[in-house]
């Protein structure tokens, strides 16, 4: 389950398109933040994605993915033209093509290389979910299929997207607009399928007499009421409208981190068994059987674009760090998998995060002042940065960032009880650890 929200230029301090998602996918799934080069391809040539290959243009844009470690294309991203996508699981009555295709991550990625702007990336988009559909797993140890929605913004406007099966409706953004994993376009929408009206008619599930409404006539009940993704979705507007016109880049990171309205200081992860918040936990099956494994925001200016990314789980737990296209993000290190690596930004994290999760209340707070302000000092030195020493900076705030979670990391696991609370959240992270090899607490 994720989340995904825009703030339009009318709606920020500054002007700036402001863009913000959590992708929530399985524990040990690790997140991998990619860089991709501006590329030129031979006439004829071909490019294998995921599950299957697809005619490759002649020239492909440089692309910064957020993205399942094991997936050709990502859950969220940017290019060197200032585009960036964000897409959603959605659960609709189309039934899903199980078969191996082209997948949700995989359309965006495809988007991001071959498009400058969100009516150009929407165009593809539906022009791909024509010719192709869509279909094949997107789960890593647990089988899942799902239908897809999209944020896709640039310096200038942003669109929603949303499909179930080959249909799809379209709506240009206003000011201020979030997604999750339920459709979100009712009866009104700028841009639809040929067949949108017609399918729904056709299999009944508009009926006669009654307004057509794409929400309500193409969701699944089931799982689009299990994930909570209405009140998700509210919860997120909510904060970005109580600061419409101040809205900033740390109002999206807040958001991000939100536990709900009703998280107080005694809030934990460990109750309940399908609650799903904004800043997603795991927990027992079958219904929490995901939470966040990376966050990204990004601020869209015409002149100029940076982009804050954790590329570790958890974004209360986590720190935004800055990056650039084309730039040197970070340190040289190998990719992670779903094993335990301490090579890895990600499972480096992961001791400190699955460790808070053994006393959350207490832990959580651990190093949190330091880190806020940390975080608002590669903030304000992102926005104040000369171009030429950008490379110079990202290398500066990785650097903090690692020396503040080796020190985190000491001072958590000292304080850390021998097992995780609750004997069902507890069975849950247990396989959560030995599967991945996590080293004992």
């Amino acid at each position: 389950m994720c989340d995904t929200f825009v703030a339009l230029g009318g709606a920020t301090s500054d002007g700036s398109v402001l863009f913000a998602k959590n992708s929530d996918r399985e524990p040990n799934e690790a997140h991998l933040v990619q860089q991709v080069p501006h590329s030129n391809h031979a006439p004829g040539s071909s490019v294998r994605m995921t599950y299957i290959g697809i005619p490759q243009v002649e020239e492909t844009f440089a692309v910064l993915l957020a993205k399942p470690f094991w997936i050709w294309g990502a859950e969220m991203g940017a290019n060197e033209h200032g585009l960036v996508i964000g897409n959603e699981a959605v659960f609709t009555k189309v039934p899903y093509d199980k078969k191996p295709g082209l997948i949700g991550m995989d359309f965006l990625r495809l988007a991001l290389e071959r498009t400058r702007t969100a009516p150009e990336a929407r165009d593809l988009l539906t022009d791909l979910l024509a010719r192709y559909g869509q279909g094949g797993n997107c789960g890593f140890r647990r089988k899942t299929s799902y239908h897809n929605s999209f944020l896709i913004a640039d310096p200038r406007e942003a669109w929603v997207l949303e499909t179930a099966g080959r249909e799809w409706a379209a709506v240009r953004v206003r000011d201020i607009r979030s997604i999750s994993n339920g459709l979100t376009i009712g009866s009104e929408y700028d841009l639809a399928s040929p067949g949108l009206i017609q399918t729904a008619r056709k299999e009944g599930w508009t009926k006669k007499g009654r307004t057509f409404n794409f929400a309500r006539d193409y969701s699944d009940f089931l799982f689009t009421r299990f994930s909570r993704c209405g009140e998700r979705c509210r919860r997120t507007e909510d904060i970005l409208r109580a600061e419409k016109g101040r809205i900033e880049a740390a109002t999206m990171m807040k958001a991000l981190r939100d536990h709900g309205s009703e998280a107080g200081p005694d809030w934990s992860p460990a109750r309940g068994l399908a609650g799903f918040t904004v800043c997603a936990h795991a927990g027992w099956g079958p219904v929490r059987t995901t939470g966040t494994t990376g966050s990204m925001v990004s601020i869209l200016r015409e002149e100029d674009q940076v982009h804050f990314l954790t590329g570790t789980a958890a974004p209360c737990t986590s720190l935004f760090k800055p990056f650039w296209l084309g730039g040197k993000n970070a340190a040289e290190e190998p990719a992670p998998t779903g094993s335990y690596d301490g090579a890895t930004l990600f499972w480096r994290h992961e001791r400190i995060h699955r460790a808070m999760l053994r006393d959350y209340p207490a832990l959580s707070v651990v190093g949190r002042d330091e880190r806020m302000a940390l975080e608002r000092d590669f903030i304000s030195r992102a926005l104040a940065g000369p171009q030429h020493k950008r490379d110079e900076l990202t290398a500066r705030c990785f650097a903090e960032a690692e020396a503040f979670e080796a020190r985190s990391l000491e001072a958590v696991l000292a304080a850390a009880p021998g097992r995780y609370p609750g004997a069902l959240y507890a069975s849950a992270w247990k396989g959560f650890d030995r599967k991945a090899g996590m080293p004992r607490a």
